[in-house]
């Protein structure tokens, strides 16, 4: 696979953003996040969300209109302009139990020297370990799969217990 416009998509904790940093790296591209977009900064973080407008228009304007860069995290039920502006998409699926154990270390490092909140951690993890039960409200492996299926872009899927290196090279020798 040539540089390109990358959506890089899975469950939080499943390594979108390693990859797509990795793969951003390797193509000398920008690298976004639709977290960075989604929520207003703020400590803690992840409080206030910013309006959908808002965030296609501020994501448009830095790098959209780029010929080639990599996004990662999820834009299910958002963000469609942005998303079809992508020449493909790569789908991380990964044990729900490794999942877990790589988000609660990632959660760790993340919160040193910022303000924590107990009930919104437990809050993050009852949303992240409801991922794959496919009656969960919020953001589901099926409800993934439903939007991938239609997304109007090449999918590949990749199990990411792989490092990052093996799964970028797994997406450098795709050819959508």
């Amino acid at each position: 696979m040539r540089r390109c416009r990358l959506h890089v998509v899975g469950a939080s904790g499943s390594g979108t953003t390693t990859l797509a940093r990795t793969l951003a790296s390797y193509w000398s591209v920008p690298h976004a996040d639709a977290d960075d977009y989604f929520w207003v900064p703020s400590d803690p973080p992840y409080v206030a969300k910013r309006a959908e407008a808002e965030r296609t228009a501020l994501m448009q304007q830095v790098f959209v209109p780029r010929e080639a860069w990599v996004l990662s995290g999820s834009m299910m039920g958002w963000g469609a302009e942005v998303v079809a502006a992508c020449d493909a998409v790569v789908f991380l699926t990964l044990d729900p139990d490794e999942r877990m154990r790589r988000l609660h270390a990632r959660e760790v490092l993340r919160q040193e020297g910022q303000t924590f909140d107990p009930v919104a951690w437990e809050e993050f993890l009852t949303w992240a370990r409801g991922y794959d039960d496919p009656q969960f409200a919020g953001r589901t492996l099926r409800a993934h799969q439903e939007w991938l299926a239609g997304v109007g872009r090449p999918v590949l899927t990749l199990d990411s217990a792989a490092g990052p290196e093996a799964l970028r090279d797994a997406v450098l020798a795709w050819e959508p």
